[in-house]
């Protein structure tokens, strides 16, 4: 197999462990003469991976007893909907960081109008710092924040303290650090960054915030329709959460989340500082902001016509998925808990050799 160092934002780089164990799921799930594609979600072999992969997502974020976890189809575009229809009555605030922040506040504008109101935004700059000093209004009913922007390369490192219910998108920062969920009311995301490949949705919820809208909501965005039937209400995506289980496996044998967050800080220290040390490199993010998982560069100014040039450069040397989103050019190096080191050290020293050469 062609060994190249995989950096793309999403579907990205799995575990070769989750990668292999789902070939050998494909071939014979369990021993029972089945694909994992073929077989019943009713039986027990299925039922007892979907507990399991509850068991660990619980297990790794010490996720409290009043939280359920939950497995959906409908990628976490679908939640930009979900979240209001279930939790929105008079009013939900929304932190604008980026293009996944702005569709789901424009998803929630749609339904609602008014009564999704926009409390900060940092597109002014294009969406290259997260916004400061802003005033969460306390008659919200929820508050709805963005963790990870993963085209800008923007980060909100720390579980903020609101006086409102927190709802998070986390699809792309989920189990790269330890996070307090009770200070969440509800967490979402893709599994295809750090948990998984594209199919399936996680949704950590507390309860107690359920069953307050006036409205009837439609079965298939109800939480407590999938709370009641343990995600089984229809049949889940299985393979996807298979190599969830299977990725998850993974992050505990590693040392869990406390240890990828440990490796995701030198990884982004050590391409960090590289793009600051390099003079035909220059960083995109506020420092202060800057992503873990989604590292956003360009050219620096003088250099701007070796872009091309660059990437060609890379490409040649194994490098995959730098190319940056149109939106903001250049190049991104997405890091994701699966990525090892020695691509981002391969990626350095191709900017260095590449430094010399031009």
């Amino acid at each position: 197999m062609k060994i190249v160092h995989n950096f793309n934002a999403g579907p990205c780089v799995l575990p070769k462990d989750a990668i292999n164990a789902g070939i050998e799921a494909l071939k014979d799930f369990k021993g029972s003469g089945m694909s994992v594609i073929e077989i019943s979600h009713r039986t027990k072999d299925w039922e007892s991976t979907m507990a399991e992969t509850v068991a660990l997502f619980r297990e790794l974020l010490n996720i409290p007893d009043n939280y359920k976890v939950l497995f959906v189809g409908g990628g976490a575009s679908t939640q930009f909907m979900a979240v209001p229809f279930n939790l929105l009555e008079n009013k939900a605030a929304y932190l604008e960081t980026g293009v996944w922040a702005k569709k789901a506040f424009a998803e929630a504008k749609l339904l609602y109008g008014d009564k999704a109101v926009k409390v900060a935004s940092s597109a002014d700059l294009n969406f290259t710092y997260i916004p400061k000093g802003y005033e969460i209004p306390k008659d919200a009913d929820y508050f709805h924040i963005t963790t990870n922007n993963t085209i800008y390369g923007t980060e909100i490192h720390t579980d903020m303290d609101s006086p409102v219910t927190l709802v998070a998108d986390m699809s792309s920062d989920i189990m790269s650090r330890p996070i307090d969920v009770s200070k969440y009311g509800l967490i979402y995301g893709g599994a295809q960054k750090n948990v998984g490949t594209a199919g399936v949705t996680f949704i950590i919820v507390r309860e107690d915030i359920l069953g307050k809208v006036s409205r009837v909501i439609p079965t298939m965005v109800d939480y407590r329709t999938h709370i009641k039937e343990d995600s089984m209400f229809n049949t889940p995506p299985v393979f996807p959460i298979l190599i969830m289980n299977e990725t998850l496996k993974w992050v505990k044998a590693q040392g869990g989340v406390a240890s990828m967050y440990k490796k995701n800080v030198e990884k982004a220290a050590l391409l960090y500082n590289e793009i600051d040390r390099n003079p035909l490199f220059v960083g995109t993010a506020a420092k202060e902001d800057r992503s873990l998982m989604n590292i956003c560069f360009v050219m620096n100014k003088g250099h701007e016509d070796k872009e091309e040039a660059f990437m060609a450069f890379a490409k040649e040397r194994g490098m995959v998925g730098i190319k940056g989103h149109r939106s903001v050019g250049g190049f991104r190096a997405s890091t994701y808990n699966a990525c090892p080191i020695e691509s981002v050290q391969a990626l350095v020293a191709c900017m260095q050799e590449f430094e010399k050469a031009v």
